[in-house]
Parts: C-alpha cells; structure tokens; sequence
C-alpha cells in the first residue's frame, strides 16, 4: 500500500506540486485550481496493487479534472476504470457534451483512453475509489473495451453484486488471493453491463456466481441475528433457487451452513468477552442459536469447552 498527502509539501507548494506530480505524473490528468485558492488545498490517496490492478482511495479540495487528448498521448492507460463516488458525488462528462452526475455511493465505468472532465458536486471536495484494470487481463474484444466512454452503471440485476464485490476488495487488505477473483470479477460486471460480453457466457456467469457468494456472505451477516435464517431466505434475497445457492457455495471453502455456523460461533465469542455481564443464553440468542442447549453444543464441540470457560479465560477472538 502506497500513500500520500500533501502535508508533505510546504503549503504555498501543495497544490502545484499535486497537479504536476500526482495527477499529471501518476494519473495522467490535467488538474486546475484558481490560484486565490490554492493556498489551501488538500489532497491525498492511497494506491493498493491487486494482481495487475490498481485501487486507489482519492481524497482531495475541489478542482476541475480533465483528461485531454494530449494527457492520453502522454500517459496511455489502455485499462477499464470503475470509479465509486464517496462524499458529495461528481459531476462527469466527455468532451463532447455527454455530461452526467454520479451521485455518493454510485459507481460509473470507462476506458483509461477516451477524454473526460469530472469536478466534485459538492463543496467538500473529491472522495471516491477507483479500480484500474488493464484491459489485456479482461480477456474481451480490445476494440470494444477501447470505445467505453464514461457511463455511470445502471444494471439492476448486476448493481448488488458489484457493490458487494467492491467493498470486500475494499475491506479485504493485502490478501491478494483473495482480491484477485473479484478484480477479475469486476472486470466481467462493466463488460456484461455495457454490452461488450454476453451474461450467458461462461466467465459472465462464473463472475456472477463469485458476486453472489460474495452477497451471500454479506447477507448472512445482515441477518446473523435471525434463527430462521436459511438458505432459502438467503436465495430468494439473491433471486435465484436455493439450488443455485448451493452451487455458489461450491465455490468457497465451506458450505453455507458452516459459514452460518462460523459466523455465528465468532460473534457469540466477541459477546462473551466484549459483554461479561451479559447472561451466556442472550449471548446464544444474539448470535442466532435457536436455543442454549444447541449453543453449548456447538460451542463445546468447536473450541473444547463451554462458554462460560471461554469468558473465564478471556480469549479474545481471532
């Protein structure tokens, strides 16, 4: 993980130093600011590298951004961009009048290569994440992948899954194991979307069933709580069978009814240790055991020793 602020540079320096450094020099934009307002300017970003990709958090002042013919003969990027507005959300525009708003928590996609403009809504300024993935790894038409102007992701069907895929890329650390399947699933989301793959196709659906396990796991948590939850509930929530369900599962490291349990036992051992005064059978309804007798079997069975033996020795979960 690589950061940076402009803290690091003198105040009267900071933003020419962002504009000819940070965002010519690494973004390949063009960036404008009056110059009564430049004294004080803020910005920074964190750059994570994921399996060729690149995640990048950008906090900024407001400015005009633009992404000009000559900074793309500059500074190529041939990669296709999904962008996540945060904060006030953005304005964004092509070069030729194709303007749009994307409001906070709204994603859009484009190609690297094609000319832009964006500048933040409101007057906090630029938040947002952007997922940068070179378009040789997509394995789609290149001259397709090429033309994407920027176009704020409208897919309904798919928008869940994208969503829930991009916070676990941004939840997830350096696990890059981890990171890459969703990078790549990503990738199929903004092609499936704007028309350049097919969703019947085999890598449109193998991206669609790691977005549902991905949702799947989000929604178990959601509903942790509930002791009728269920793999039915959970796939009528997903809008598939619970066939289907089980077929996502296969995918992962455990069932869905061990990932219920898992989830379940590490919640029950945050309470114990977190909530000593708390009565062990609301610690078992909490964490969505059906019943005290059930819980201690469980429990007892995965750690060698009652919940109340775990509370005595105050082991924190791991």
């Amino acid at each position: 993980m690589y950061r940076w602020c402009t803290d690091e540079v003198e105040p009267q320096d900071r933003f020419d130093y962002w504009r000819e450094v940070r965002a010519k020099g690494l973004f390949g934009v063009t960036a404008e600011l009056e110059r009564d307002k430049r004294g004080e300017f803020f910005g920074e970003f964190a750059l994570r590298r994921i399996d060729g990709a690149g995640l990048v958090e950008l906090r900024a002042s407001s400015y005009t951004v633009e992404r000009s013919h000559a900074d793309i003969g500059h500074a190529p990027g041939d990669s296709i961009c999904i962008y996540q507005q945060l904060g006030g959300g953005g304005w964004f525009g092509g070069l030729r009048g194709d303007d749009f708003a994307i409001p906070s928590g709204s994603f859009a996609t484009s190609h690297t290569d094609l000319p832009y403009r964006t500048v933040p809504l409101g007057a906090n300024g630029f938040h947002l994440r952007i997922l940068k993935i070179p378009a040789p790894d997509v394995a789609a038409p290149t001259r397709e992948v090429r033309t994407l102007a920027p176009k704020t992701f409208d897919d309904a069907a798919l928008k869940p899954l994208l969503q829930s895929c991009f916070a676990d890329l941004v939840e997830g650390g350096d696990d890059a194991v981890q990171a890459a399947p969703l990078v790549r699933a990503l990738a199929q989301f903004a092609l499936i979307e704007r028309g350049v793959i097919e969703p019947g196709s085999r890598r449109a659906q193998h991206a669609q069933r790691i977005g549902r396990l991905s949702l799947s796991r989000r929604l178990i948590a959601r509903h942790l709580a509930n002791p009728k939850l269920s793999p039915s509930m959970v796939a009528d929530r997903l809008g598939v069978s619970v066939r289907h369900l089980h077929m996502v599962f296969e995918m992962a490291e455990k069932s869905f009814s061990q990932t219920v349990t898992e989830a379940r036992l590490k919640e029950a051992r945050r309470l114990l240790v977190a909530a000593p005064e708390r009565l062990i059978a609301d610690v078992a309804a909490a964490s969505g055991f059906d019943s005290i007798a059930t819980f201690y079997r469980v429990f007892n069975a995965a750690y060698g020793m009652a919940p109340g033996d775990y509370r005595a020795k105050g082991i924190a979960p791991g």
